[in-house]
């Protein structure tokens, strides 16, 4: 079972505390799909307004979650390290549902399967899990560019 720990994530992503949020990829297949883990903790920058009285994960910061791990499993999926040093942009959202709220203490759970590519435009269904209990999915499209200096 493959698995990347943060170091080898923050080679594949440019993202940084407090936008980076992936602790660990515990398994995956290049070209088919990818498991991540985020640890929710009450230190959180969000739950400071995102509210005081119950603390709750905004649903936008779980769809970026999700987009995070479609750009690892991309970059994974590419042949070599060319495309190591590029960025994968989030370009849509589609059939984006939130069940449950996340909040600290939760241990989210992240499984993107690549779906489709068609034009440069990757598309993969996401989910996205606590105590094995969905919390959210959504089909997201992501595309890949060189980065701008």
């Amino acid at each position: 079972m493959p698995e990347l720990d943060i170091e080898q994530i923050k080679k594949a992503l440019p993202h940084r505390y407090p936008m980076l949020l992936l602790d660990r990829v515990v398994d995956y297949t290049p070209g088919e799909s990818l498991t991540a883990i985020k640890n929710v903790t009450i230190n959180e920058p969000f739950f400071q307004g995102h509210f005081p009285q119950r603390p709750i994960m905004p649903g936008v910061l779980i769809i970026e979650a999700m987009a995070q791990a479609t750009a690892v499993l991309g970059l994974l999926s590419e042949e070599g390290s060319r495309h190591w040093n590029k960025l994968y942009y989030l370009v849509g959202v589609d059939k984006a549902r939130f069940r449950k709220t996340v909040g600290p203490g939760d241990q989210l759970v992240l499984e993107v399967k690549f779906v489709a590519l068609r034009r440069n435009i990757w598309r993969f269904s996401c989910t996205a899990k606590v105590n094995d209990i969905t919390v959210a999915d959504a089909d997201l499209l992501t595309t890949i560019a060189d980065q701008e200096t």
